[in-house]
This record gives structure tokens, sequence and C-alpha cells, in this order.
């Protein structure tokens, strides 16, 4: 694989060491601008709504320009962001200090996965995905949990300013590992790029997205008192095992990426199947604390395992726009992010029970099979015109890049 996709892992392990550390610090923020722990709660929503706004909207600003320094640019506004959430004096200054860090983020991940895609052979692209992913899962295991210790003994502050210096540790990356290429001028213009993302087929997939990554999130954000009220577990344990969660999330990126590339479509209905059954057990995996740790581990391994079919699905479908729908497939894993925890939390108040967002999120995971089944079908019923579905079912692209195409588009 290119050392290229070593810059696009760095700046993927800041841009999750900054999305996480928040949920970390919340109390140290808290207390330090004389806000309660709801009002501090506001700061990661913050950040969720520059992702859901800056995806498309800076995808398609920067349509006509190099990749590289797109990228390079990108991660300049997340440098930015994190060093004036480090400076900000009150909750309303860092409340847009986090809007802003949150605006470059589905932008890097949707630009960087054309970029990642074009430095390899077809056969490869999925691999290609997730080894940038691997950035961004790793940030899991290292990255939060050191943001966190360093916030909780030196201030929140220095944890912000801690991100700012692996953000400029990217851009060092990218200047020196992305090749120069020229610019990519999309066919038909900004316009041209819009219509591609008309198609019932690249809904389908952000469909499958949100459905998909909804059921991880009606979970995972209640796993905590999972782990407490039903496994038994201390309170001081569970930040070891969400570390097991990201070692978990980052065996499925790995795992996924190279079964994607010997079928993709194949790897996402395994990955959504396994899904529904880890999030089905959980109830029953919950009453002890060894099957509770292997619980949260087959959480993170079955819902990254179709990260990368997922995020190669959408830019496949959306051949002629593929960093915009790319881009587009980020926000559509915060809105699964949001929506999730909103059906996981209906559930609890409900009276369901303290595992039931589980049960809830295994509902979603089946709607998210649903929903790529009906991709398949529409594949189906368009491949004798498209070529779309390969006869052993394996989805392909129906555009690869030529060699001149590679980097810049």
């Amino acid at each position: 694989m290119p050392l290229a996709l070593l810059a696009l892992a760095v700046g993927a392990f800041g841009i999750g060491t900054t999305e996480f550390v928040m949920m970390g610090l919340l109390p140290d923020v808290a207390d330090d601008l004389h806000i309660s722990i709801p009002a501090a709660g506001h700061l990661v929503s913050a950040y969720a709504l520059g992702v859901v706004i800056g995806a498309p909207l800076l995808a398609a600003a920067t349509a006509r320009m190099p990749r590289r320094k797109v990228l390079i640019a990108l991660m300049g506004l997340f440098v930015a962001g994190n060093a004036l959430s480090a400076l900000a004096p009150d909750e309303h200054w860092l409340l847009a200090a986090r809007f802003l860090s949150g605006l470059p983020h589905g932008a890097f991940f949707g630009v960087g996965a054309v970029v990642a895609t074009g430095m390899v052979a077809p056969e490869r692209k999925a691999r290609s995905v997730s080894l940038m992913f691997l950035g961004l899962t790793v940030a899991n295991i290292a990255g939060v949990p050191t943001a966190t210790l360093v916030g909780q003994h030196l201030g929140w502050r220095a944890a912000f300013l801690g991100v700012s210096v692996i953000g400029v540790a990217a851009i060092a990356s990218l200047l020196l590992l992305i090749p120069h290429a020229p610019a990519h001028a999309p066919a038909g213009g900004l316009r041209g790029e819009l219509a591609a993302l008309r198609s019932l087929p690249v809904w389908l997939a952000l469909g499958t997205t949100v459905a998909g990554f909804g059921a991880l999130f009606s979970a995972y954000s209640y796993v905590t008192p999972m782990l407490t009220d039903s496994a038994g577990y201390a309170e001081g344990s569970v930040t070891l095992l969400l570390a097991l969660f990201g070692v978990g999330a980052t065996v499925g990126n790995l795992v996924g990426g190279r079964l994607a590339d010997h079928s993709l479509r194949g790897t996402l209905f395994g990955g959504l199947a396994s899904l529904v059954v880890v999030l089905a057990l959980f109830p029953a995996l919950m009453g002890a604390q060894w099957s509770a740790a292997v619980a949260v581990t087959l959480l993170g391994v079955a819902a990254f395992v179709t990260g990368s079919p997922l995020q190669l699905m959408v830019m496949e479908k959306a051949a002629a726009a593929p960093s915009l729908a790319s881009s587009a497939n980020q926000a559509a894993f915060n809105l699964a992010n949001a929506g999730g925890a909103w059906i996981g939390g209906l559930a609890l108040a409900a009276g369901f029970g303290v595992t039931s967002p589980a049960v809830a999120g295994a509902g979603l995971a089946v709607l998210g099979l649903v929903v790529a089944g009906a991709a398949y079908g529409v594949d189906r019923r368009r491949a004798p015109a498209s070529g779309a579905v390969a006869s052993a079912g394996r989805l392909v692209a129906g555009h690869v890049p030529s060699a001149t195409e590679r980097v810049s588009g």
C-alpha cells in the first residue's frame, strides 16, 4: 500500500480524537466554564452539526480544486478550530469553535477516501479506505484516552492544544507524502456533481449507512450504564472496556476492508447480519462481566466491518461525484450517531430496561439489511444496462479511475 495512506491515517487519528474526547472532558469543561453538564453536552452536538453541514458544503465548494490542496486546507481548518477551542473564554465561543472543528471532518474523510482509492489498483480499493479509517479506530484506543488523561491533569485546554499539534503533524505528512496532481473539473461542474446524488442507488446506500450505524450508536451511547448496572463493573473499569471496543473496531475495520475487496456486497450483508446477532444477544451477554467484555469487543468488530464497504459503495454509486458522495456518507454517519442515540434513549425512557437500547439497535440493523437488500434489488434490475453487478454477485465500480485520475479524481 502507498505510504501516502499514512498521511490520511494521521489526519483521521486527529479527527477521531477531537470528536470523542469531549465526552471524557465534559465534567472538567462544565466546572471550568461554570455551566451544567447538560449545557456542556451541547458542545458534542455543536461538533456533530458542523460535520453534517460542512461535509457536503465543503466537498461541493472545493470540487474543482486539487485534492491534495483541499486535504491540507481542511486540516488547517481543523487545527484552527481546535486551537480556538483551547483559547475560548466562555461557553459561547467554545460552541462556535467546536462547530468550526467539525466542519472539515466529513469533507476530509470524503476527499481522503477518493484520494486513497485513486492511489491503488481497483481490487485494493476497500483496503485503502480501511487503512485511512485505521486512524479513526486507533484514536479510540490511544488518542481519546491520552487526550482525556492530559485534560484531567493539565486542564481541558491542554487537550485541545495537543489535538492541534496532531493536526499540524497531519499537514506535514500530507505535504510530504501526497503527490501533486492537477485540479479535477467534475463533469457538468458543480451542478453535475449535485445531479449525481439524485439517483436512487446513492440514497439507498446512504440510508444503509444511517440505519446500520444508527444500530451501533443506539447501543454504544448507553454502554456505560449497561456495563455498570447490568454487568456489575465499577465505573473506573469502563474506560478500559471502551478501549476493548476500539480494539474490536480496529480489527473489524481491517478485516472488512480486506473482505470487501473480494465481495463488497457480501461483506456488507455479513457485517449487518452479525451486528443484528451481537445486539440481540446483548441482554444475555451483559449478565456477566467476562461476557460483557466480549460483547463490547464484538460490537466494535461487527459495526466496523461495514465501514469500508459502505464508504466505497456510496462512491461507486455516484461515480460522477465521488468526493461529494463520500462526504455525504460522513454526514450520514453523524446522523446515525444522533438518531441511534435518540432511539436508544426512547427505549430506556419507556422503561424496557438498561439493555433495551441494544435490542432497539438490533431492530435498526435489521432495517439496514432491508435497505441494503432493496439496493441490491435495484442493482439487479439495472445490471443488464449498467453492468453494475457482476454475475458472481460482487459489486464492481461503475467507473475505475485512470492512472492520471487516481489522485486528482
